[in-house]
């Protein structure tokens, strides 16, 4: 008798402790890809700093923003008109006020993952880094995209963003 409460009993639980141990490794797999987003964007240790103009036009002119004790950030996308998804951008960050080691602008989609888009940039010399970047193609008619620039600084890493829009074709 007691073996045939055992087994109904046993018999009733394993699609439940089936489920439970499904439901627990999918959230384990959520829980691992954001932790593994987190840290490959690198954005751990950056102390951000707002932009100036919250309508500053990337397409027309460049965007500044004050990193705090005198020091300037002003990155420049230098293209022939607006910007466009899948073409080569000349791309310029400017520092003023600090010595900085090195320069890097991340397109990172506002409204939507478009993935992790970083552009490591050279140092030219005065605080003027240069590289090119690209913005990626998105399905959606109009496409929200914000341009973090990351600065490496005596001070630790500092950051801004420029928020702009890219038309599709």
């Amino acid at each position: 008798m007691l073996q045939r409460i055992l087994s109904s009993t046993g018999a009733a639980r394993p699609p439940l402790l089936h489920l439970l141990i499904i439901v627990t490794l999918l959230t384990l797999a959520v829980a691992l890809w954001y932790l593994t987003r987190y840290s490959l964007r690198d954005e751990a240790g950056v102390h951000w700093h707002p932009p100036e103009e919250v309508r500053c036009d990337l397409h027309a002119a460049p965007c500044t923003a004050s990193l705090g004790q005198d020091i300037a950030l002003r990155l420049a996308v230098e293209s022939d008109g607006p910007i466009r998804a899948l073409e080569r951008l000349p791309l310029e960050v400017r520092l003023t006020g600090i010595p900085a080691e090195s320069a890097r602008v991340d397109f990172v989609g506002r409204d939507m993952d478009m993935g992790l888009h970083r552009f490591p940039l050279e140092a030219v010399g005065d605080g003027v880094f240069r590289g090119e970047g690209q913005v990626a193609i998105c399905t959606e008619a109009i496409m929200p995209w914000r341009a973090k620039v990351v600065v490496d600084t005596p001070q630790g890493r500092l950051g801004s963003w420029f928020d702009f829009e890219v038309m599709r074709r």
